[in-house]
């Protein structure tokens, strides 16, 4: 599973990209994470709001801090 977080580095981004990890590891998945922060690069996955997750091309969390147990919450029903 690809996780992406797309994002300045901020303190929001920083806490995403930990909650995502949080979160994966609770399910026990393998998967790898990736942190975007060229401003092209987020604007061509066609992220309006930042932070956002991306899990294997599908955006499911844009413009919040998702917890770790929301994330949870969208893996599993994926």
């Amino acid at each position: 599973m690809k996780l992406k977080i797309y994002g300045s580095g901020c303190a929001k981004c920083q806490t995403l990209a930990k909650n995502a990890t949080a979160a994966a590891q609770a399910l026990e998945l393998d998967y790898d994470l990736e942190k975007i922060t060229d401003t092209n690069a987020i604007i061509d996955a066609g992220i309006m709001r930042t932070p956002a997750l991306m899990v294997d091309e599908s955006i499911i969390v844009e413009g919040k801090v998702a917890t770790a147990d929301e994330i949870r919450q969208l893996l599993q029903s994926r």
